[in-house]
């Protein structure tokens, strides 16, 4: 992005799987930082990591460490967020959280910028990056919602372990490597063996059977769609693959809509790329659209069930469009509109 003005950045969490693509994609579109500063857990401290071809040395985490730092990227947990976000907000720094810590706070925003920019004004010095399976739904909804309405959504998904972070995603490796041996896979980051198996659940159980990430993508959707009735239920899934959340969405929409219609519109709207020919089995695959920074739509459908009903699916980099890049453009966004001083 051009621009004359340098801005301190700091990334909380970077030795983690989205800290790190933080790190990668600010430098990957010259984000104009003049200094990068790097915070993590205890035990990393004085370790280094990467960034555009420099070693960063990691610091140790304390209510000073935001002194004339601008932008704070928060990819570590709730935990973190909750305790330093208002004290790096308080220092004068524009927050970017990707934890769930301020997603449904009433007075911070939940942006995706193709989706919401305008929100980034009304922030209070901290602004949320939705969930991973939030932001690709968000971005194919609303630019149906605006030409023929959107009243209905059901939509499941198949979501790869490293939404979980390194550590399941390192133990389906482990596991997969044990099944080939003919040893016995080990368990211990989920609640069952992920490797040659699919887990609908695992997350921390809410109200009338569903989960915690299942209301995320309802609340979070609602909110970020600023359609509060919006209804909408989801079946969430861990999948066997290292990158890449899908998605099987069945949309009823207030009129109604061919498919030929919803390729056109989604071939048109920000940051979505529609592979979509099933005769030439031409459709998005979490294997294709790892390290892509797309939101990539296939199998536009009719719904037989429905006169205004249309099925579709969604696949999305989660690491990068589901959390790093999403932050990234945030800030991007914030210098643009004037926000970050």
């Amino acid at each position: 992005m051009p621009t004359s003005k340098q801005l301190n950045v700091a990334v909380v969490g970077a030795t983690g799987l989205v800290g790190s693509e933080m790190l990668k994609i600010l430098a990957e579109r010259k984000f104009p930082a003049e200094s990068v500063r790097v915070f993590a857990s205890e035990r990393s401290v004085g370790n280094q990591v990467q960034y555009n071809g420099n070693s960063l040395k990691l610091e140790r985490l304390s209510e000073s460490s935001f002194k004339d730092v601008q932008v704070v990227m928060f990819a570590a947990g709730a935990d973190i967020s909750l305790m330093y976000g208002p004290i790096a907000a308080e220092s004068g720094a524009l927050v970017i959280d990707k934890s769930s810590a301020w997603r449904m706070k009433a007075n911070v925003p939940l942006v995706v910028p193709e989706v919401n920019p305008n929100d980034i004004r009304d922030n209070e010095g901290i602004i949320a990056s939705p969930n991973c399976t939030t932001i690709p739904l968000t971005m194919v909804l609303e630019p149906l919602r605006q030409r023929v309405g959107v009243e209905r959504v059901i939509v499941s998904t198949y979501q790869a372990a490293s939404g979980a972070g390194r550590a399941l995603a390192d133990e389906l490796e482990d596991q997969t490597e044990a099944i080939a041996a003919r040893r016995k896979p080990e368990v211990g980051a989920t609640t069952h063996q992920l490797a040659y198996n699919v887990i609908p659940g695992g997350w921390k159980p809410q109200q009338y059977g569903y989960n915690e990430e299942e209301m995320k993508l309802v609340h979070e959707t609602r909110k970020i769609l600023h359609a509060p009735d919006l209804k909408i239920a989801a079946t969430c899934v861990r999948v066997p693959v290292q990158v890449g959340h899908s998605e099987s969405v069945t949309i009823e929409t207030t009129e109604a809509i061919e498919p030929e219609d919803v390729r056109s519109i989604l071939e048109r709207a920000p940051g979505i790329v529609v592979e979509d020919d099933p005769a030439a089995r031409t459709y998005p695959t979490p294997l294709d659209v790892a390290g892509r920074d797309q939101v990539f739509v296939g199998r536009i459908r009719k719904d037989l069930s429905s006169e205004r009903g249309i099925v579709l699916w969604i696949v999305s980099d989660n690491l990068r469009k589901g959390a790093a890049l999403n932050a990234v453009q945030i800030a991007e966004h914030a210098m643009e509109m004037g926000v970050i001083k």
